[in-house]
């Protein structure tokens, strides 16, 4: 960088902007400058809109493609004060609600005040047609909205820091969020925000924080622990997270354990003794699982009213003409005769069949059922083969924000429980510590509770391992279904993900069926055979269409990853068209038509679902994992429209952050969901996505077809990598000692 005193100096008026990555605030765009000319200026300068004055501070460049152009170390900018370069900032859409007609008759009506008017007098925009009061408070809004966030990306980018995080800052705090960031700069860490300890460190440092400030200490702690949380750990060994946290920012270690020990004192870190080990957990951890142990023990030891089923069974026997297995008949007399209990089994053992049981049975005693997922795609399938409603845990809840905005809260709980004789709750693998604590806290007293899930399936992206501790711990009541049916054993995904879990290498090279292996060398042609797939091979010749086909892989990155294999297969399924709107986030490019996924929950996110002849029903709420289409982008309001499997939400530009492209995702975002036709693409990636686990879940999403595409051997050491990572969970133990064992 050139030192200050050799930076050169460039002032002017924005004319237009050629190109923003919204993700870092990186700008190309044209100055009118004082002399008259016109210069290519480059450099960060988040949300510039033409119009705006600008002092820029850098250097001259030549560029190999562009030619000459000023490259911005700093800039000063401020908003346009003439009535010309104020109508270029306004129909240059940098006000939501506002194009350039609009623009036209705001600024020949109130001229050179036209922006003081936006922020302090929105009811005088009513005196221009078209305008209501409504909309002239929600254009005031959104101007204010935007001149906060800039100074807000501009403070952040003068620091370093990507105005992303500004974006997340602003829509949790508002107007304070400038005030909350500056007393806090570790914040940016906080989940809700998503950056990293090392930005806000950064942050912290550049506001004149030291090394050994305690805040910092005690910010590395919790970073340390709700970094592992997000590993799928409840706790670290205390000496553990000491020991990492001195490593990690370079203090003592004895710091570091003071800091342990000053969020211990303020209740926000709990200290206790687990199997004779000295462990430390976040308290919010702490408190769910010793909440679900106790609260399933207690349930575990509850009477109910004893009921035969004998009768019942034989007449559904009759009923639907077929006859179900012992271990079937056992899971309804034991979900019939206790007041919690787990059902597993692998793909083809008749879990579907047992739950279909189960639900009469319990028709039949009067015992009222609500069934419930973890993901939006779980539980439409679970609706789809039970013929009855199925939501997700978080619409069952009620899930929201707090007034903070930092934490979940829902509004079924102690106070408020849910209207139910009985939960069934499917893809049980795939819940946290904190969710199932949510869901059994607001489950009446004397409700019954139903897990149902395939044990050998990935554990859940959040803490702990839930349905594997339960299983294991031999408390809970549990069927575990091992017969594979006659009907499933004529289908080779069901055969070979019974052969993948036992360890063994199917013979893959026996292409028939439902289940097809094409060898391909290297990334490069596994890529390309998995486009032509999709776009081609499968609707053209099997009659699958695009919407059917889910593509999978282990991993995001590299040729086989998501990132690259999306940006190939939009190429294809989804090019661009005239008439076709786009918008470019970052280094990616939105367009209607394309497949997205919803990559963080957004509890506020207010949608809705057309009723044909009727009114439309509304709720709100989109969860990390649900996927839908773009079917509108409109660059005057700012915004995308995506259905997300019938439920229709705009999300706002700066909300593109939390959405991703999903013609291709990996098999842990696949988890909870089936597909009609899965391409699974095998290339290189990091050994701890290579495992058994993951080809077990990849195979099992599959229900009539399945094609993996790349190299045999990376399949075969799949199967071969059954190292399970290691999880701190203390549910197991929580579990037997609660029950007195």
């Amino acid at each position: 960088m050139a030192q200050e005193e050799e930076l050169e100096e460039l002032y002017g008026k924005i004319s237009s902007v050629i190109y923003t990555n919204e993700e870092n605030g990186w700008t190309v765009l044209r100055l009118d400058t004082m002399d008259g000319g016109l210069v290519t200026v480059v450099g960060t300068l988040p949300s510039a809109y033409p119009g705006e004055e600008l002092h820029v501070f850098g250097e001259w460049t030549t560029h190999p493609n562009h030619g000459r152009q000023f490259r911005g170390e700093y800039a000063e900018r401020s908003l346009p004060r003439t009535k010309e370069a104020i109508y270029s900032y306004l129909a240059g859409r940098a006000v939501k609600g506002i194009g350039p007609a609009t623009a036209a008759l705001i600024v020949d009506r109130f001229g050179e005040k036209t922006l003081d008017v936006l922020e302090s007098e929105p009811e005088r925009l009513t005196e221009i047609r078209g305008i209501n009061p409504a909309k002239a408070e929600k254009i005031s809004r959104d101007f204010r909205r935007q001149a906060g966030l800039r100074r807000l990306m501009e403070f952040l980018c003068s620091h370093d820091i990507k105005p992303l995080l500004a974006v997340r800052l602003y829509r949790f705090y508002g107007e304070e969020a400038m005030a909350v960031v500056s007393e806090n700069p570790y914040i940016i860490a906080a989940p809700h925000i998503g950056g990293s300890f090392a930005e806000a460190d950064h942050l912290a440092f550049e506001l004149g924080g030291r090394a050994d400030d305690p805040r910092r200490v005690r910010a590395a702690v919790v970073f340390e622990l709700r970094h592992n949380a997000g590993n799928g750990h409840c706790f670290i060994p205390t000496d553990k997270l000491a020991a990492a946290t001195a490593q990690f920012i370079g203090v003592a270690p004895e710091d570091a354990a003071e800091g342990v020990a000053s969020l211990a004192a303020n209740g926000i870190v709990v200290r206790t003794t687990l199997a004779g080990r000295d462990v430390s957990y976040l308290a919010r951890l702490y408190e769910a699982e010793t909440r679900v142990a106790e609260r399933l023990v207690k349930m575990a030891s509850e009477r109910v009213p004893e009921a035969d089923t004998s009768a019942l069974l034989a007449g559904l026997e009759r009923s639907r003409g077929m006859e179900y297995a012992p271990r079937q008949r056992e899971a309804v007399a034991l979900a019939a005769n206790s007041r919690v209990m787990a059902l597993t089994g692998g793909p083809g053992t008749g879990k579907t069949t047992s739950l279909r049981a189960i639900l009469a049975v319990y028709d039949a005693l009067g015992i009222s059922a609500l069934l419930t997922a973890p993901t939006g795609r779980a539980a439409k399938r679970m609706g789809s083969v039970t013929g009855r409603e199925a939501s997700t845990i978080h619409r069952l809840l009620g899930a929201a924000y707090s007034p903070d905005g930092e934490d979940v809260v829902f509004a079924k709980d102690s106070d408020d429980r849910l209207d139910c004789g009985a939960v069934v709750l499917d893809e049980c693998s795939m819940v946290d510590i904190t969710l199932m604590d949510a869901l059994l806290e607001a489950m009446p007293d004397d409700a019954r509770l139903i897990l149902v899930g395939d044990a050998d399936q990935l554990p859940s992206v959040g803490p702990g391992r839930v349905f594997g501790d339960i299983l294991k711990s031999g408390v809970i009541p549990a069927v575990r279904l091992t017969e594979i049916f006659r009907q499933a054993h004529e289908s080779r995904i069901v055969s070979y993900a019974h052969e993948i879990n036992r360890g063994e290498h199917p013979r893959l090279n026996e292409n028939r069926g439902d289940f097809f292996f094409l060898r391909r060398a290297d990334a490069a042609r596994t890529a390309e055979t998995v486009a032509e797939l999709c776009s081609a091979r499968l609707p053209g010749k099997m009659g699958i269409p695009v919407q059917d086909i889910q593509v999978l892989t282990p991993t995001r990155r590299g040729e086989t990853g998501t990132k690259a294999l999306n940006k190939r297969l939009q190429a294809v399924l989804n090019p661009p068209a005239e008439g076709k709107n786009e918008k470019i986030f970052g280094e990616f490019t939105f367009r209607e038509g394309d497949r997205v996924m919803q990559i963080r929950n957004n509890y506020d996110m207010i949608w809705q679902r057309p009723v044909p002849g009727g009114v439309p029903e509304h709720g709100s709420g989109v969860y990390n994992g649900d996927c839908g289409y773009i079917i509108g982008i409109d660059a005057e309001n700012q915004c995308v429209t995506v259905d997300f499997d019938g439920r229709v939400a705009q999300i706002g530009f700066d909300g593109l952050v939390d959405l991703e492209h999903a013609w291709a995702v990996t098999v842990h975002k696949s988890q909870g969901s089936e597909y009609r036709a899965v391409v699974l693409a095998l290339g290189d990636a990091p050994p701890r996505l290579m495992t058994r686990g993951v080809l077990y879940t990849a195979v099992t999403r599959a229900r009539e077809l399945l094609i993996a595409v790349g190299d045999e051997a990376a399949a075969h050491g799949m199967i071969d990598n059954h190292v399970q990572s290691r999880r701190y969970s203390g549910l197991r133990i929580r579990l037997r000692e609660a029950a007195g064992k």
